[in-house]
């Protein structure tokens, strides 16, 4: 399964502006746009590019088993039929969504480990 780039980490929080504050104040990330989620969240930039997805967790709830607060780490894809087939193929469960507003196709993996892998191929 062909990939080309790594894009984000996308880390739960339960203090949106206190990780948001970290990441602009320690690393020089910026808050750039973020689409129109149903989640509370900022996307931090590098650049042109947002490399940190920060989502609030509530005070109480657990983190992901597996992945402490990062949610999973997501790369560019390049061949979504290709990856479904090679996926189908090796009995590898996945799931697939579609971002509002711009129509990226995400699949979504496991590892072996459960980390949660993302996949994204723009819309064609």
């Amino acid at each position: 399964m062909p990939i080309d780039a790594f894009q984000h980490v996308n880390i739960r929080t339960t203090d949106l502006e206190r990780a948001r504050d970290f990441y602009v104040h320690a690393l020089g990330l910026r808050v750039g746009d973020r689409p129109p989620f149903t989640s509370a969240g900022y996307w931090l930039y590098l650049n042109a590019t947002p490399i940190v997805h920060l989502v609030l967790r509530a005070a109480g709830e657990a983190h992901a088993t597996g992945s402490g607060n990062v949610d999973h780490v997501a790369f560019h894809g390049v061949d979504l039929d290709s990856t479904r087939a090679t996926l189908t193929a090796a009995g590898v469960p996945f799931r697939e969504t579609v971002v509002p507003r711009d129509n990226t196709v995400q699949i979504f993996i496991h590892d072996p480990d459960g980390l949660k892998i993302e996949i994204n191929f723009e819309e064609r």
